[in-house]
């Protein structure tokens, strides 16, 4: 009787195959779009919230086909899928060739070695001065008389003003000289050095070089009586590219018995930071955990019913004890993190939430973080939408937000965390301190606060009511795109 009834379903299901097929196709000019509306209808995030992508606005294919050739191209009607407009939507992308858009292996760029800042020069309408924030090791500016705080007003016997810091600094020949300055916070006085018993101007020479940017700026374990704190300058992505490196370190901080950690972020630029690597930086700070949830990833209602139903391990990311299953990770099973911001890093806040309720974490930061709780995935135009299998009639796929990530408790990050200490967004230029240091007037506040010693009261930003025009890290914010994850997809069509 089973084989029976087998044999009954697969004839109808023929038949019925038979019968749709023409109605059913889709016509070659059509593949792209037919794959995008199909792909976000079945793991766009807000799918239930926009309504082109409601199960029930098309009848059948055709009434589909027909919708979808009313757009010029793919990537026109993708963003006008997207929910309420792209501009409150920018995570979710449209890739035109796949094959380019790879996760790249490493920073690389042509660089002096100076991040800096320019402010305006005091009572002056067109000057402005610049400022060194910190200095790139390895590059040629690392070899030169010049540090964190000093200060430049010219470039190549040209004073520097709003117009030209940009074409000067930024778009300069490949070798230049800046002109230093001492600066007190109104007047601006050219810097001069003793040659040959002759007083000359102070000018640093400094040559554009490709550089291999390293995301670990520094790392050091900061000893106070008996108790150490680790202390890590992280300034670019958290993806599978870098989580060795940061391994590493952390082997150093589990031998010199480091007791909490404190994460300074306040100069990465962000980038395309995955699920998988935050949850691994996550395990070597605890190590306590491994195997307990650190995220859970929500879908579109569809997807999640799906998922619950069919794979419910799938929706949970775990505290780990190795990277890439196989190297073991050097967990530091502490109980306290500190980390410092300076505006949003959607990566820092996944961390953030996902270890709030098993240690405690402290922000400092600039302001209320606000929230970026989403994560994107690629999708391909295959049956289940993952790469294998896929048209090899294009190269289009999508890279929409797919999931909301929240901890084991449920809880999102969407409001963002209100910050222990705050800070200011710009430093204070006149008072800038060494990285590393307590010179640095945040990392003392924050060893103040490790060491329960009343902390020193915030001082007042900007005093000097300088203009900000310009800031090198900030610039390089830009390349910031979320959190990236990898799922293996079904159809769930």
């Amino acid at each position: 009787m089973k084989n029976t009834f087998k044999l009954i379903l697969v004839l109808f299901t023929l038949f019925n195959f038979i019968n749709c097929t023409k109605e059913n196709k889709i016509p070659a000019d059509l593949e792209i779009n037919d794959f995008v509306w199909k792909a976000m209808n079945a793991y766009y995030l807000h799918q239930d919230q926009v309504d082109d992508l409601a199960n029930t606005k098309f009848r059948n294919q055709p009434e589909l086909n027909q919708y979808l050739r009313s757009f010029e191209t793919p990537k026109k009607l993708f963003l006008s899928l997207l929910y309420n407009t792209p501009a409150l939507d920018q995570k979710s992308l449209f890739i035109e060739d796949y094959n380019s858009s790879a996760e790249v292996d490493s920073r690389i760029s042509s660089t002096h070695g100076v991040e800096y800042g320019i402010i305006a020069e005091p009572g002056s309408s067109s000057n402005v001065i610049g400022y060194v924030q910190y200095i790139l090791p390895n590059t040629d500016a690392s070899k030169q008389p010049i540090q964190r705080g000093d200060f430049f007003y010219a470039v190549d016997n040209i004073q520097l003003t709003r117009n030209n810091f940009n074409t000067l600094l930024n778009n300069a020949s490949n070798t230049f000289e800046l002109h230093m300055a001492s600066f007190d916070g109104n007047t601006v006085k050219a810097d001069s050095i003793i040659e040959n018993a002759i007083k000359i101007p102070k000018k640093i020479t400094l040559s554009k070089k490709e550089y291999l940017h390293t995301p670990i700026f520094m790392h050091k374990t900061i000893t106070d009586g008996s108790n150490k704190t680790g202390y890590i300058v992280f300034n670019h992505q958290f993806s599978s590219n870098y989580i060795q490196a940061l391994n590493a370190r952390f082997l150093q901080f589990k031998n010199d018995g480091v007791k909490q950690l404190i994460l300074d972020l306040r100069y990465n630029i962000g980038g395309r930071s995955s699920l998988k690597s935050v949850n691994e930086l996550a395990s070597m700070i605890t190590g306590q955990f491994t195997n307990e949830i650190f995220a859970k990833k929500r879908f579109n209602n569809k997807a999640q019913s799906w998922f619950m139903t069919n794979q419910p391990d799938s929706l949970v990311v775990r505290f780990t004890d190795k990277i890439y299953n196989s190297t073991k990770i050097n967990s530091l099973k502490l109980t306290e993190l500190y980390i410092i911001l300076n505006g949003n890093l959607p990566a820092a806040e996944l961390l953030i939430n996902g270890l709030n309720n098993h240690i405690n974490v402290y922000v400092i930061n600039s302001v209320t973080t606000k929230g970026e709780n989403t994560a994107s995935m690629k999708l391909y135009n295959s049956l289940d939408y993952n790469k294998v299998g896929s048209s090899t009639n294009h190269t289009v796929a999508l890279e929409p937000i797919v999931a909301e990530l929240q901890n084991s408790n449920d809880e999102t990050f969407a409001n963002g965390f209100t910050p222990k200490i705050t800070t200011c967004s710009e430093n204070d230029i006149l008072n800038i301190g060494i990285i590393g240091e307590s010179s640095d007037p945040v990392l003392n506040r924050v060893l103040n606060l490790i060491q329960k010693t009343p902390p020193n009261p915030p001082g007042i930003c900007n005093p000097n009511r300088f203009t900000f025009l310009y800031n090198s890290i900030h610039e390089q914010k830009a390349m910031n795109s979320g959190i990236f994850m990898q799922q293996k997809l079904p159809n769930t069509d």
